[in-house]
């Protein structure tokens, strides 16, 4: 045997040991259970490569037998793109061959058929080689292979028996595909019908709403699924599988309302999983936004309308003019640590968002009917005129009746009440009249100081710099003016003449310097902060506070009182409340121009016992102290003399100002009456 014979038969044996091994690589990939998208990709590379063919493509059929490329390789070598007939000889080629009842020609030879346009044909250069995919239950696709032509028939029947082996093997992935298709729908159905009972078990909205949440959550087997609910052209989250109350602070949240917001805008569903170019310029915005403080891989967005439209249900003239109702929210399905979006997510996703669709929107139809709440209860009333119940009725009617008269016709006393703290009558506050650093602190808590004592010295390096930059150009101008005076002694005429204006220009100069002088020496008295009055040091902790601290101008250091002359009380009056005070006082100055605001107050540290007195000074302005709400300040003498002993200032009170007697129901409700004056009966008049 010679070495030609050997090695022809060796190659031969290598290559039938690679077809075997592709083969075998085929038939493990249609055992697994990867997704269709894998299987069509790994299955036609290694049939091409088994093959050893120019390339091939996997052609799959949709329902109603439309057949869509699911993966190819090399198929521009068959030039159909651009050959509009030779296309279509194709295409009816591949649908005739998925369409015959009885095996068909599956090895067409290069630029064969087209005599009759039905029929089909090979437009190409290659042998195809096909394939036809089918279950019992449906015909799945065809593989076609582009082959080398010219080989004998014994090869080409080689060809043809290989991709009818791969075409069961495929064949068996699509029925496995089927049956775990079944055994999944039969547990959905079961889910769904859970599902589809707590979404419509009420119509209360908020109820609604996070049961569609949590229940979805559980269907689809995601991480987590939000509800957008539009008001007007803002769509706002609304509830948030297993939370119980959305924070609509966060930030998080709000994002998510704007991309609901700009999905709704667009109303056309999305699917993030990492890459945003192929969406509209204002969802990619606010997406990536949201993705950033999310940290989510995947999420889909889908816009929820009152009832969809099947325009098969209309004539060409009548397509035109329909009217697609507007979304009334969005529905947000969110994947955080997996981007990886199956098919049988993708499903579910799909079945919830048409539920969800139509309980939702029965929710917000049923509580946008006008006084619904109203109806309920008319509706709920019957029980209450039946026999047994007529006389709790009669009763309780009555109590009602005679409760809305007393609110109506008996006098109360109408109050004002505030907070405020008791204060000395004589103090003063102490504050920094030049920047600097406190170096030295003589007073701490209750000292007793006398007027223009001093309390603390501040130091200041630039002041210090300044006015020893002032003394060393006085001194200098001196000795300036020293010199100019001598040598005028002995100039003549001429030189006395320049002589004198220089000394002029430096006397004048002398002037300014001494002026300044002047102003740097008290602003380096003002450095120690003396006291006004006599009294008692009030502010507590003053070392902690003050010692090596910079200060400002105007800022307060501490406060000095004499709390033995008396305390008198200082309240902060809500602005709100200060139009009743006003009118009050003003109709009593009609008769009485002297009339004066009584107050009753209770001191914090013993409420059990009230003391009066007497409103004395109202600011004309109001402040905000930080406080959420504006207050005026209001100052009043202590009638009463039996104030505790031991009574410190800056105790807190809570106080009443007598503003005359009302209705004993405006007393009670005068807040809700301005509320509804300023925020609904404002706008009607």
């Amino acid at each position: 045997m010679s070495s030609e014979q050997r090695y022809d038969r060796n190659m031969l044996e290598q290559t039938k040991q690679q077809i075997r091994t592709l083969m075998n690589e085929i038939a493990q990939i249609s055992r697994t259970e990867v997704t269709p998208e894998k299987f069509q990709t790994e299955f036609l590379t290694r049939v091409v490569r088994a093959l050893g063919a120019i390339g091939g493509a996997l052609w799959l059929a949709d329902d109603s037998g439309r057949l869509s490329l699911g993966y190819q390789i090399n198929l521009r070598e068959a030039k159909l793109h651009g050959d509009e007939e030779a296309n279509k000889m194709h295409s009816y080629l591949l649908y005739n061959a998925l369409r015959s009842e009885e095996e068909p020609n599956l090895l067409v030879p290069p630029h064969s058929g087209g005599n009759d346009p039905n029929e089909g044909g090979n437009p190409t250069d290659f042998l195809l080689i096909l394939g036809v995919i089918s279950t019992e239950l449906e015909k799945v696709g065809i593989l076609e292979i582009f082959q080398r032509p010219g080989t004998n028939p014994t090869t080409q029947n080689g060809y043809l028996q290989f991709v009818r082996q791969a075409t069961r093997y495929a064949t068996e992935y699509y029925k496995d595909r089927q049956l775990r298709n079944f055994s999944d729908r039969q547990g959905l159905w079961t889910q769904l019908e859970d599902f589809t009972r707590n979404i419509h078990k009420t119509l209360d909205l908020k109820e609604t709403l996070y049961t569609v949440a949590n229940e979805s959550r559980r269907l689809i087997e995601c991480d987590r699924v939000s509800i957008a609910i539009c008001h007007g052209s803002r769509a706002k989250i609304e509830a948030v599988s297993g939370q119980d109350m959305v924070d609509k602070r966060s930030e998080a949240v709000r994002l998510l309302g704007s991309l609901a917001s700009a999905v709704v805008a667009v109303n056309e569903p999305i699917l993030y999983t990492g890459d945003s170019s192929q969406l509209a310029p204002q969802v990619e915005e606010v997406l990536e936004e949201y993705v950033d403080v999310s940290h989510t891989k995947t999420i889909a967005v889908y816009p929820l309308t009152a009832r969809t439209i099947d325009e098969k249900d209309y004539d060409e003239t009548e397509r035109d003019k329909l009217v697609i109702p507007p979304p009334f929210g969005a529905i947000i399905v969110e994947q955080i640590e997996d981007a990886n979006v199956t098919e049988h997510m993708k499903k579910r996703v799909e079945i919830v968002v048409e539920h969800a669709r139509v309980a939702i929107g029965n929710a917000i139809d049923h509580n946008s009917i006008f006084l619904a709440p109203l109806w309920q209860m008319i509706g709920k009333s019957k029980v209450l005129v039946a026999a047994r119940n007529l006389p709790k009725t009669i009763s309780i009617s009555a109590a009602v009746i005679l409760l809305i008269l007393a609110m109506i016709f008996v006098p109360w006393n109408f109050n004002m009440h505030c907070e405020g703290a008791l204060q000395p009558i004589v103090r003063c506050n102490i504050f920094a009249r030049e920047e600097g650093k406190i170096d030295v602190l003589h007073v701490r808590h209750g000292s007793i100081v006398r007027q223009g004592d001093v309390l603390l010295e501040l130091s200041n390096n630039e002041l210090e710099a300044e006015w020893r930059r002032n003394e060393g150009e006085i001194n200098e101008c001196n000795e300036q003016i020293l010199a100019l005076k001598e040598a005028s002694y002995e100039a003549k005429d001429a030189e006395k003449i320049r002589i004198a204006g220089q000394l002029a220009q430096f006397m004048e100069r002398q002037k300014t310097l001494d002026i300044q002088k002047k102003i740097l020496n008290a602003r380096r008295e003002d450095l120690k902060v003396r006291a006004p009055i006599d009294g008692a040091v009030m502010t507590f902790d003053l070392e902690n506070k003050l010692r090596s601290r910079p200060v400002q101008p105007g800022q307060i250091l501490m406060e000095i009182a004499r709390p033995e002359e008396g305390l008198l009380l200082e309240l902060q009056m809500p602005e709100k409340r200060m139009g009743h005070i006003d009118d009050y006082i003003r109709a009593q100055r009609e008769t009485d121009p002297d009339a004066k605001l009584k107050a009753r107050f209770v001191m914090t540290v013993d409420p059990s016992k009230n003391y009066d007195a007497t409103v004395v000074e109202e600011h004309d302005r109001a402040e905000n102290r930080g406080t959420e709400e504006t207050t005026v300040l209001i100052r009043a003498t202590i009638d009463s003399t039996d104030l505790p002993e031991g009574t410190r200032p800056g105790a807190s009170v809570s106080a009443k100002v007598y503003c005359g007697k009302r209705a004993l129901g405006y007393v009670l409700f005068n807040e809700v009456v301005a509320f509804l004056q300023k925020t609904v009966f404002f706008w009607f008049e």
